[in-house]
């Protein structure tokens, strides 16, 4: 039986089924499947069948051929100079090119593929090349992963094919488990791997020194995949099974599990599986994409169903199939409820954070996810399947080839192809459930793509740029070994494959195993005790095959009914998009609102989100929440312009978590009484003078009216040559800076609305543009929360006139004093402050300053709150659209930097001080002689008081240079 049989027709099988009568039933559903559902479009004509199915054997022939002749024994072909590729004698290519070990690995990757497309001859030819030719002992480090599931799996489903052509007596008689006992050899080869106290392999491993030895060259790597540690079951359990050697299956451990032990008989790719199941997130039951092998804990917390996860998936579903253990269909199971809790949002599949499931981890895709629909095949759920698939399939329709990665919208992330094969896998998959001969023209799609644009002299050359269809120098050995196994298999009948299909699964790799080992040398319970398992909805442990009126409810064109919705979903807006802008033309009806336009103070804006079903909720700390509930939306159409809008909305805020960060800056207040000793953290801005680039800016402070600088200002001649104090809100930062600057102001500081904010306590905002050229602001403006705002408003209150410094980092108060007539006890106090030691550089501080703050992140959400339908996004409202009221990016408080203050020379500083002193006290006596009226203010305090105060000041500042503000 291949996964495609798995669930889908007429009599339930009992609970708990041995697996053969489960295998059975499901291969009679699978035959069902595909006579039955052959209505909804044109049937295929068996002509055109056999004439694609012959152009794929010709295609194959094409790469093969080229493979033989320009590259073996290499490990692959590179098609553009039609040479192999071999491990270092070309430019390393990193991580990818671990998968070479100097084994011939096309060869023997592409094994089973010759079988099943009858090249029962070029098989045997193959076979005695690898056992005359292949070194399995190399000096060479190579992935754990990729060689099990290629070299491991090709030479076993090899051996599965070999074993079967000799039972039949025309072919390979003279064969005698040679390919077994090569795998059996690189078996325990990558044994050493598993030498870890979690059971999690190394990722990497030295053919013929194993691991951690000096000429080894490896075992010092602390992670790995989830993939990597989770897709070894299939391949090690056929191998403990074909050979009876327990050692790669079984082996006698103790392992403890949650607050007991016992002992258990646990192979080493199970130990790995049973340890990744223990460390899933317990509340969301994902996984993590990356894990220490060491400490189990998770390196990186985000989760979806591609690269890095997505066969460890496939894996626990298929060992169930191949084991018959029970435990493994629970776990898939359980995981399965959080995918599609979670990271399916149809019919996208976005990655998400385990601990933090509402809350989406990136807004694109990647193509290892197209395997997903083929497995959701197996598991039974077709509706999903047939909707991802079909979204993947207009990614193609607008690129040729399905891009390494792509965004929400479509639009190309990562423009790499490499013949990737799991959009054909899933293609196989959804026509032999459905029969519909849809699928078969979306396989005669890929062959054309391939042949019109991938197709080259010596073989078939992957994709550098679909976008300008450029290539690269490599043709993958996976090409062979999947891509055309399953285009084959799409097109032929069962009278076209020598033997029958539905007694095999295929792993990951494609390769071919037999189901009857699931009855051979069995040696483990299938009854699960180990752990216990969340409940979830009972429709999750289906033990039963369904009637194929449950997955196709008695409508020949189901499947073509859940395709149509989606058929524009790749042009920019969502399904039935264009349809909805064409009515809105005839209509007169204004376009949807789209996030870029998004005012949150817009009246008209919030009705329009509460048509789509968005809420706008104002947080406490300053930030609003947008929440969607599709069922509350207006209509249908309401609701998918409100998921495009929340997903504009994600864009948006990412874009912005990219933009440049910015080191705070410094408001220092340097009138009497402060004279410099108070230094207010700022937020920077992203526009305006650039305070680090250019001389401070100085000047007397005054309120601008109106408060928020939203308009053009009533009060110009007040803040004429002064920078004007602004409120935060109602309007963007750019605008407020444009009228002040047109009023006449040297510069802005805008002061946060929030009545107790503070930089102590909240992330320090990074005041954005508005999305527009503001390179006519010319002057600096700057951002106080309301804690530190209310004391320039109180200084105002109390002094009248307020002088304050803008600058990059506080500046020393000798160079802010000097020529200015104060006390000399405030220039000579406290000099051994003046020489603290600082950081070495200033560029130091500012590096350092700018790493911190690009690290911190805006916390944004897009959250599955009490149904899947339901969205939500967090943000600032600053952070909402560049056209918001106010753009910011938010800076963690704990990572708030400041440049320290500038070196000083004692000498020279000792110097200025004495001579301001005598100069400063001669203006003083001068001045009191001509006026005896004129004090240092109306408020005289007692020197010993003013000392006292000035001690504490001293301190404060001292703690705050130190912290480097």
């Amino acid at each position: 039986m291949s996964e495609a049989g798995g669930r889908g027709c007429g009599s339930p099988v009992p609970q708990r089924a041995p697996w053969s009568l489960v295998a059975a039933t499901a291969a009679i559903c699978l035959v069902s499947a595909t006579s039955v559902w052959t209505v909804g479009a044109e049937p295929m004509s068996r002509e055109e069948k056999q004439k694609l199915g012959n152009q794929v054997l010709e295609m194959f022939d094409h790469a093969y051929g080229n493979y033989m002749e320009h590259a073996y024994p290499a490990d692959e072909l590179m098609p553009l100079t039609c040479r192999g590729r071999v491990r270092g004698q070309e430019p390393s290519r990193g991580d990818v090119d671990d998968a070479l070990g100097k084994f011939s690995l096309t060869l023997i990757d592409s094994l089973d593929t010759l079988v099943v497309l009858n090249k029962t001859k070029e098989f045997e030819d193959a076979v005695r090349k690898v056992l005359r030719d292949v070194n399995l002992d190399n000096d060479v480090v190579v992935s754990v992963f990729e060689t099990n599931i290629r070299v491991l799996g090709g030479l076993l489903g090899g051996h599965s094919l070999a074993i079967m052509l000799k039972e039949k007596g025309e072919y390979m008689q003279w064969y005698n488990d040679e390919l077994l006992q090569m795998a059996k050899q690189l078996g325990y080869k990558l044994l050493p791997a598993f030498n870890t106290t979690s059971g999690l392999p190394y990722p990497r491993i030295n053919l013929k020194f194993g691991i951690r030895k000096p000429e080894a060259r490896t075992g010092t790597e602390t992670d790995t995949c989830t993939a990597c540690a989770g897709t070894l079951i299939l391949e090690f359990a056929a191998l403990s099974r074909f050979t009876g050697a327990t050692i790669f299956e079984l082996q006698v451990r103790k392992i403890r599990l949650k607050d007991y032990e016992r002992p258990a008989q646990l192979e080493y790719a199970r130990k790995a599986l049973d340890f990744l199941w223990e460390k899933r997130q317990r509340s969301s039951n994902l996984v993590g994409v990356t894990i220490n092998i060491h400490t189990g804990d998770w390196v990186r917390k985000d989760s979806g169903v591609g690269a890095g996860i997505d066969s460890y998936y496939e894996y626990l579903l298929k060992a169930y199939v191949l084991l018959g253990d029970d435990s493994f269909l629970e776990r898939f199971n359980t995981h399965y409820d959080a995918i599609m809790r979670y990271i399916s949002q149809p019919p996208l599949l976005l990655d998400v954070h385990i601990h933090k499931p509402m809350l989406n981890a990136r807004t694109w895709m990647d193509a290892l996810l197209a395997f997903f629909p083929g497995l959701q095949v197996l598991k039974g759920d077709i509706r999903p399947a047939i909707e991802t698939h079909e979204m993947l399939y207009q990614v193609i329709k607008k690129h040729n080839f399905l891009p390494e990665a792509f965004t929400t919208d479509f639009r190309v992330h990562w423009a790499q192809h490499p013949l990737r094969p799991e959009f054909a896998e899933s293609t196989y998959f959804l026509y032999k459930a459905t029969g519909d001969p849809y699928y078969l023209e979306v396989g005669k799609t890929l062959i054309e793509n391939l042949n019109k644009y991938a197709r080259v002299p010596c073989g078939f050359a992957a994709m550098k740029d679909v976008r300008t269809g450029s290539h690269e120098d490599r043709m993958d050995s996976f090409f062979l070994a999947e891509m055309f196994k399953y285009l084959y298999l799409l097109f032929a009948d069962k009278e076209d494959i020598i033997f029958d299909i539905e007694d095999y699964i295929f792993t990951t790799e494609a390769h071919l195993l037999p189901l009857w080992l699931s009855t051979t040398n069995q040696s483990i319970s299938k009854k699960n005790t180990t752990s216990e398992y969340t409940e979830l909805d009972d429709s999750n442990f289906d033990w039963t095959c369904p009637n194929t009126q449950i997955l196709f409810p008695n409508d020949p064109l189901y499947a073509q009914s859940i395709r149509e919705p989606l058929k524009n979903v790749v042009d920019k807006s969502c399904p039935r998009g264009i349809i909805r802008v064409e009515e809105s033309f005839r209509s007169g009806a204004k376009p949807p609102l789209r996030a870029r336009d998004f005012m949150a103070t817009n009246p008209e804006h919030l009705e329009i989100l509460k048509k789509m079903g968005v809420s706008l909720i104002h947080l406490k700390d300053g930030r609003v929440q947008l929440v969607q509930h599709a069922i509350q939306a207006a209509s249908s159409i309401d609701a998918e312009d409100g998921l495009r809008f929340m997903q504009e909305m994600i864009e948006l805020s990412s874009q912005q978590q990219k933009e440049q960060q910015l080191p705070p800056r410094a408001v220092q207040i340097v009138s009497h009484p402060f004279f410099g000793r108070v230094v207010l953290t700022a937020g920077p801005a992203q526009f305006g003078l650039d305070l680090s680039k250019h001389k401070e800016t100085r000047g007397f402070v005054a309120s601008s009216k109106p408060y928020n600088g939203c308009s053009e200002l009533t009060n110009p001649e007040a803040v004429m040559g002064k920078i004007a104090l602004i409120q935060r809100g109602q309007c963007m930062f750019a605008e407020k800076a444009r009228n002040i600057q047109n009023a006449g102001a040297i510069g802005g500081i805008v002061i946060d609305d929030n009545e107790g904010s503070s930089s102590d306590t909240a992330p320090l905002f990074q005041m954005a543009g508005d999305g527009k050229d503001t390179d006519d602001i010319k002057i600096p403006m700057l951002f106080l929360f309301s804690k530190e705002g209310s004391i320039i408003l109180d200084a105002i209150r109390e002094y009248e006139e307020v002088e304050v410094l803008l600058s990059d980092k506080a500046k020393d108060r000798a160079a802010i004093l000097k020529g200015k007539m104060i006390p000399s006890y405030i220039i000579n106090s406290n000099p051994e402050m003046e020489n603290e030691e600082q950081p070495s550089s200033e560029n130091d501080s500012q590096n350092q300053s700018a790493e911190q703050i690009s690290s911190s992140s805006q916390e944004v959400d897009l959250v599955d709150q009490e149904s899947s339908e339901e969205n939500s996004l967090n943000s600032h409202p600053e952070s909402l659209s560049p056209a918001d009221m106010d753009n910011a990016a938010s800076i963690s408080p704990s990572e708030q930097t400041s440049n320290p203050t500038e070196n000083h020379e004692t000498a020279n500083l000792n110097g200025e001080c004495t001579d301001l002193d005598n100069q400063l006290q001669e203006q003083s006596e001068t001045e009191e002689d001509s006026n005896p009226n004129v004090s240092w203010g109306k408020k005289v305090q007692p020197i010993d008081s003013i000392l006292a105060d000035w001690n504490e000041d001293i301190e404060a500042f001292e703690m705050m240079e130190k912290d480097e503000l």
